[in-house]
């Protein structure tokens, strides 16, 4: 009997009244950036405004400013098991395992797309990607680790017909 895999599940939090995508166009961002990592997976996804926006900024990452999107992973625990407190036997699952949690900062996207003269909802799947892509273990830390990560995401927002998001900028994302 062959295992039946589940797509990427996104569960999408909208705790702002603001113009967003859709959370089939934000799944289908998503699904391009992780891939077959995706599977039996779940992204958490909370669209929040920019007070709380720069409060987690500043309890996670110690700045005190609203930030475009935050990226929490799932840690994984003793010995790279996710969750150490599983039975050895391996076990049917039962649901889709958290890949990790996406924070998007509505109002600090809607001004960086003007700012950037970027369609809004490019600089959105620019964002999604980016993020998930950070779930994925992927950074920018030094020059090679963010060469790598951008190529990626040219290509995978290239899957959809959106332009370069470095091209032209000096857009520095601040996850």
């Amino acid at each position: 009997m062959r295992a039946r895999h589940r797509p990427l599940r996104v569960d999408v939090q909208n705790r702002v009244r603001s113009k967003t995508p859709s959370a089939a166009a934000m799944r289908r961002w998503l699904q391009a950036a992780v891939g077959a990592a995706g599977r039996d997976r779940v992204i958490a996804v909370s669209l929040v405004g920019r007070a709380e926006g720069q409060r987690l900024n500043a309890q996670w990452r110690g700045q005190s400013k609203p930030t475009n999107v935050l990226s929490f992973g799932v840690s994984p625990g003793p010995r790279g098991r996710s969750d150490s407190a599983a039975p050895r036997r391996r076990a049917a699952v039962v649901g889709p395992r958290p890949l990790g949690d996406l924070v998007l900062c509505v109002p600090v996207i809607a001004r960086e797309a003007r700012e950037q003269k970027k369609p809004l909802f490019d600089h959105w799947a620019h964002l999604l990607v980016h993020g998930a892509l950070h779930l994925l273990g992927h950074d920018h830390q030094s020059p090679a680790e963010a060469l790598r990560m951008e190529r990626r995401e040219r290509r995978i927002l290239a899957e959809f017909g959106i332009s370069d998001p470095y091209r032209g900028t000096m857009d520095v994302l601040e996850s």
